[in-house]
């Protein structure tokens, strides 16, 4: 049973409704902002050995943490600000993924300087195959193993997946001119 149609089966109705607003407005959308992207990657870490349900119920959460998303904020963040992470009951407190956010942030701050933005080093990489995004990524970034970045990708439009064609929503991002239907 796909994803797609795996919520309208989710009980209880909370639970469906949580999932059904990710599936429905963000799951496969592209996402033009470095910051959204930046957070949506923060989000596939954090989801490492959890379950999508435990992340999505953390949102906020983890926006009010890792101020907004903000890459620049975030890559300025000092020892004080990893301490407040780890003991942020609201987020994953998970060393590893605490600082892979940091690290990552300052990463991408070099991208930018680069490419002129974290979606432009997307666009200039795309496309690839899974295995070619992974090596890339590994090689890139922290905490980024095979389902991190596939499902990264995926979840913000730059390879197929995330939608059965069969599903409205799918209609809906090809409206919106993903990354990967273009290339």
């Amino acid at each position: 049973m796909s994803y797609c149609s795996y919520i309208d089966h989710m009980q209880p109705e909370e639970r469906r409704l949580l999932h059904k607003n990710y599936h429905d407005n963000h799951y496969g959308f592209p996402i033009h902002q470095d910051n959204e992207l930046f957070g949506r990657l923060i989000m596939e870490i954090n989801q490492a050995g959890l379950s999508w349900e435990t992340i999505l119920k953390k949102e906020t959460a983890f926006r009010n943490a890792y101020s907004d998303f903000n890459i620049s904020k975030i890559a300025a963040y000092t020892e004080k600000d990893r301490e407040r992470l780890l003991a942020d009951p609201g987020i994953i407190r998970n060393k590893l993924k605490v600082n892979a956010a940091i690290e990552n942030a300052k990463v991408i701050i070099s991208l930018q300087k680069e490419f002129g933005s974290f979606e432009k080093w997307l666009d200039h990489h795309h496309p690839k195959s899974k295995e070619e995004w992974v090596q890339l990524f590994k090689k890139t970034f922290r905490f980024t193993g095979g389902e991190i970045v596939n499902e990264f990708l995926m979840s913000t439009g730059y390879v197929q997946g995330a939608h059965n064609e069969s599903c409205p929503v799918y209609k809906k991002i090809m409206k919106a001119k993903p990354a990967w239907s273009s290339k």
